[in-house]
């Protein structure tokens, strides 16, 4: 009798996907959720949960983040706007998006996007209409992983008249308005 060969080796060698790869998975999946959701529950909902999901995800990865490097210090605005550009890249938007951070002085500085993926996502697929961004949730969930309170606005948004996406950030110091990290958004961070 021939013997018959293991049934659970592969008959091909397996492939490892890139972090790249994955990335752009991970946006593949995003779009198609959003997707589904506006088809089924309409815009308000597919926006509304959007927010909530960036949100929670910029925080947990904040949190990580701020874990695998922690520091004692309070971050200058320029340590800040590094930070947020690591985060940029660890959820995936390297190198799909130009993004550029300046340095205004110790506590402010500005993000300017370029190039937006997500926005071109969503025009190449006829929804940009009705789509409100959530990057003011996005950055709001990294501040809080990140545990520092900050000032954020948006400037100039591209999905509306803007030619870029301009985002201006302070950070609160002891004493300004909304200058301590409340309980609460420490305990979301953890």
């Amino acid at each position: 009798m021939e013997a018959i060969p293991d049934a659970g080796a592969p008959a091909y060698e397996a492939v490892e996907p890139t972090g790249a790869e994955i990335q752009q998975f991970w946006w593949l999946h995003d779009a198609r959720w959003y997707q589904g959701v506006l088809n089924r529950f309409g815009q308000e909902a597919a926006n509304e949960i959007n927010a909530e999901a960036v949100r929670f995800v910029g925080r947990r990865v904040a949190s990580w983040y701020s874990r695998s490097r922690p520091s004692k210090e309070e971050p200058s605005a320029a340590e800040l706007a590094a930070q947020v550009a690591d985060l940029l890249a660890l959820m995936g938007s390297n190198g799909r998006s130009e993004v550029a951070q300046q340095v205004l002085d110790d506590d402010e500085w500005e993000t300017v996007v370029g190039k937006s993926f997500p926005l071109l996502m969503l025009r190449a697929a006829g929804t940009l209409e009705g789509y409100e961004c959530p990057c003011l949730e996005l950055r709001a969930g990294w501040f809080e992983g990140l545990r520092v309170p900050v000032r954020d606005s948006c400037v100039e948004c591209q999905r509306t008249t803007g030619s870029v996406c301009r985002f201006k950030a302070r950070i609160l110091r002891d004493g300004e308005d909304g200058g301590a990290v409340s309980e609460d958004a420490k305990a979301r961070a953890d």
